[in-house]
């Protein structure tokens, strides 16, 4: 009796087992229909020799990083859309924003994470059907939030990949430099042409192409995030900027709340940065008409009087961003461009930007995919 059991209960577990994985296995990938329209909101200044600066505000959804093909189709679609009303020439430079390029962990994935009501749900998905790479990935994450490194960590290499062949594609094909947003991945670099992961922290960083889809200089790793990011994503404590050259002139990156910190324009102005690329996300309804919660954990700089509570998000964006606005910044435009659309119960707020000669350049109204142009 004791045999029949144990055989019994093997046979079931082995069946369990063999059907987990199966459905491990199995990645459909089903027929969606996704807005391809995008508006021209800003178009500042007079087209000349000099390029132009073009901030991409996608409308984008978790099915939309069903494949890197899928996510190629949509971003390729506005950028011919840009092409089609003269705004993308050899000087061009592009910007995209924030986790753009993070949210490629969710490439491949099957339909129950896609149709998930939250976030969480959505990851426990992603770990359930991914149990080895998670388990590796677990035991490599550090720090206070173990989960949630796991999670960015398990598929680092492929969205390295996935992220390099993209956005390196697309600038490639369009012909522009391609300031791609920002991906969380471990220790990243650029070895050989190629963006490669390490093991150790997450860092939030940013890549540019070149127009011959080559990237330009090492990432740019956040050096200010958020606090409710810090459990996870590492701070860049050598707080250095990398400016690379662009047919435009100089560029330098800084990521979302970097763009905050006024010793960040002055160590722009010291390498002869001459445009600013600010890729930003903000999560939350309505969150750019609520009150500003300050520096979110960090230090308020001593040069900024600005207070929680004093104005809304939105505004203290304008405020703190301080492109083009002599002596705070020697840059002749800057262009911050945030993220639309919904992640499961996370909806994505914020407007994108142009900044030029003190002044701020939006159209009041972040619904639905943007184009942002200004002429140099």
């Amino acid at each position: 009796m004791r045999k029949l059991l144990y055989l019994t209960f093997s046979m079931a577990l082995v069946a369990a087992l063999t059907t987990y994985a199966m459905w491990a296995a199995d990645r459909p990938v089903g027929h969606y229909l996704s807005d391809l329209r995008i508006k021209l909101a800003v178009d500042q200044g007079t087209p000349a020799d000099r390029g132009n600066l073009l901030g991409i505000q996608p409308e984008l959804f978790p099915t939309d990083y069903q494949s890197p093909e899928r996510l190629h189709r949509k971003l390729a679609a506005y950028l011919q859309q840009a092409q089609d009303q003269g705004l993308l020439n050899e000087k061009t430079v592009v910007v995209l924003p924030e986790n753009i390029g993070t949210w490629l962990l969710l490439s491949g994935e099957k339909d129950e994470l896609y149709q998930a009501p939250t976030v969480d749900e959505a990851m426990n998905w992603l770990a359930a059907s991914n149990p080895l790479l998670f388990a590796r990935a677990w035991l490599r994450a550090s720090g206070n939030d173990r989960l949630n490194d796991a999670h960015l960590r398990m598929k680092a290499k492929s969205m390295a990949k996935q992220y390099q062949a993209l956005f390196g594609g697309l600038a490639k094909e369009f012909r522009v430099t391609l300031v791609a947003g920002s991906i969380v991945l471990p220790e990243p670099e650029i070895r050989d042409g190629r963006l490669k992961p390490g093991s150790g922290p997450l860092y939030n960083s940013s890549v540019v192409f070149g127009r011959d889809g080559v990237p330009l200089g090492q990432p740019q790793r956040q050096m200010h995030p958020v606090f409710a990011q810090r459990d996870v994503i590492r701070a860049e404590d050598k707080e250095r900027i990398n400016v690379v050259d662009t047919p435009a002139g100089r560029l330098g990156v800084l990521i979302g709340s970097d763009s905050w910190y006024p010793q960040n324009y002055r160590t722009l102005d010291e390498q002869n940065a001459q445009l600013v690329a600010v890729p930003a996300q903000l999560f939350g309804q309505d969150a750019w008409n609520q009150p500003w919660r300050g520096y979110k954990g960090s230090s308020t700089p001593g040069s900024v009087s600005l207070k929680p509570g004093e104005v809304t998000e939105g505004q203290a964006w304008h405020r703190l961003t301080l492109t083009a606005q002599p002596p705070s910044s020697r840059a002749i435009a800057g262009v911050s461009v945030f993220m639309r659309g919904q992640f499961w119960d996370k909806a994505s707020s914020g407007q994108s930007f142009l900044s030029s000669n003190g002044q701020h350049f939006s159209d009041g109204d972040a619904r639905g995919a943007r184009l942002l142009n200004i002429w140099l």
